[in-house]
């Protein structure tokens, strides 16, 4: 029941649009290192989701100095990002499924790195609030609940990945990119708005 239940919380909030769900998406319609962006997500959450379970989210809620750090830097990447997205989604593009014109692996794990640990949300949903309904459960409860939302993480982040190539014919086309460019840059101005209000 703990699994069941840590498995549907994890889900709850991870399943949302943000800027580590829509860079994913775009790279996963794009066939650029998907495998590992997929593992970078599942692990990079499962490590958070244990660091919440350790301790780390009643350190991080009791620390507004780091707090504030994490927000301005995340804005800015953010926001960065969405300027590019702005840009590219202005200039139009057709969809090229040859690697060696998109992105490197080493320059698609640094953006997602930024996606994931310069993103404040991604420590309040994982360390803070699963971290916190996990140590509810009883004794070793705690951890199966964390094993169930970890699971949740692997399973959308790989949903969302390798899915994303059945719409890769909708993507041959410059309109279809604009949109989901605009749609992109859209989301990470909105995170980088909101984040800077606190």
């Amino acid at each position: 029941m703990n699994f069941l239940s840590g498995f549907v919380t994890g889900l709850a909030l991870i399943v949302a649009i943000g800027s580590q769900n829509a860079y994913v998406l775009r790279q996963g319609i794009r066939r650029e290192h998907v495998l590992a962006l997929v593992l970078f997500c599942a692990v990079s959450d499962a490590l958070l989701i244990a660091a919440g379970i350790g301790g780390a989210g009643a350190v991080i809620r009791g620390n507004a100095q780091l707090l504030n750090i994490t927000r301005w830097g995340g804005a800015l990447f953010l926001g960065g990002y969405g300027c590019l997205a702005a840009r590219r989604a202005w200039h139009g593009a057709q969809m090229q499924l040859d690697s060696s014109s998109g992105s490197t692996l080493l320059t698609a794990l640094a953006a997602c790195f930024g996606f994931t640990f310069l993103n404040p949300h991604v420590y309040l949903d994982t360390v803070v609030l699963l971290g916190s309904i996990a140590n509810q459960q009883p004794d070793s409860g705690r951890w199966v609940f964390g094993a169930g939302a970890c699971l949740a993480s692997l399973c959308w982040f790989s949903a969302l990945g390798f899915g994303a190539r059945f719409l890769a014919p909708l993507f041959q086309t410059s309109t279809a990119w604009r949109v989901l460019d605009s749609l992109i840059a859209c989301v990470m101005l909105t995170l980088a708005a909101t984040l800077l209000q606190g």
